[in-house]
């Protein structure tokens, strides 16, 4: 595991010293935007590189300890009707849930005409989906056993993948959104909604005892960086013609 995140760190290093060399030709923000993600990239090799050393795993016990009942391990805390609210906050954070948001995004583009707009939502959102299954695959991080877990749970732990999955998707479908108004306000409305619904889905996962807030957190930062380098992708096609400037006619 040690020799695949050393391996990782010297091809972001590489990867970075190109890219830089070319989006510096773009404008500021743009720039701005390709550094966060290198930024995000960055900062998930050093949290998986912090995991796998155990260097936090002591923060890990203590937060899921703090959201339980210390004389009753499998009693959350808050009210009843408390947790199933979260149980139906994760929900939004699941492959189905998002893949059928997806596909009605994409269809209401094609309804629109915006074909480019609407193969490129697809390939973003897909391209997520297929990094959280590869990374999950890699680190293979067993689940909390600290605590009874709230909601069943299949697959391995690092990173989580509702808060992947919900970073890559809401903040990828926001950010489009946002660049195709021109109301100053809807842009805040619509970003911050995606950014709110990231923030729970991740929350909900560490109050139910089904992952590490480092899962989370990893998550969280990976779907992150893939959103911004979808909005990336997204201007650059846009300059070349590829996709569509705009969802009104």
């Amino acid at each position: 595991m040690h020799t695949l995140i050393d391996r990782l760190k010297i091809f972001l290093k590489k990867s970075y010293e190109y890219y830089l060399t070319r989006i510096t030709r773009l404008e500021t923000g743009m720039l701005l935007v390709s550094l966060l993600v290198a930024g995000g990239i960055w900062g998930f090799i050093e949290l998986a590189d912090d995991v796998f050393e155990g260097d936090i795993q002591h923060i890990d016990e203590w937060i899921m300890l703090s959201l339980r009942n210390p004389d009753n391990l499998s009693d959350s805390l808050g009210p009843v009707w408390f947790e199933t609210m979260m149980r139906d906050i994760t929900a939004f954070g699941s492959v189905v849930f998002l893949t059928l948001l997806s596909l009605a995004v994409v269809g209401f583009l094609l309804l629109k005409k915006k074909k480019g707009m609407a193969l490129f939502t697809m390939a973003a959102v897909s391209g997520g989906l297929l990094l959280s299954t590869i990374l999950k695959y890699s680190f293979n991080r067993p689940r909390p056993d600290l605590v009874p877990h709230g909601t069943y749970v299949m697959t391995s732990s690092f990173p989580s993948g509702h808060s992947m999955l919900s970073a890559v998707v809401f903040l990828t479908l926001g950010g489009l959104i946002a660049r195709y108004t021109k109301q100053k306000q809807l842009k805040v409305y619509v970003l911050t909604l995606s950014i709110l619904a990231t923030l729970l889905v991740g929350c909900s996962r560490v109050y139910l005892g089904v992952h590490w807030p480092t899962d989370v957190l990893a998550g969280w930062t990976a779907g992150a960086s893939w959103a911004l380098l979808c909005w990336v992708c997204a201007f650059l096609l846009q300059r070349r013609g590829r996709v569509e400037e705009s969802i009104e006619k």
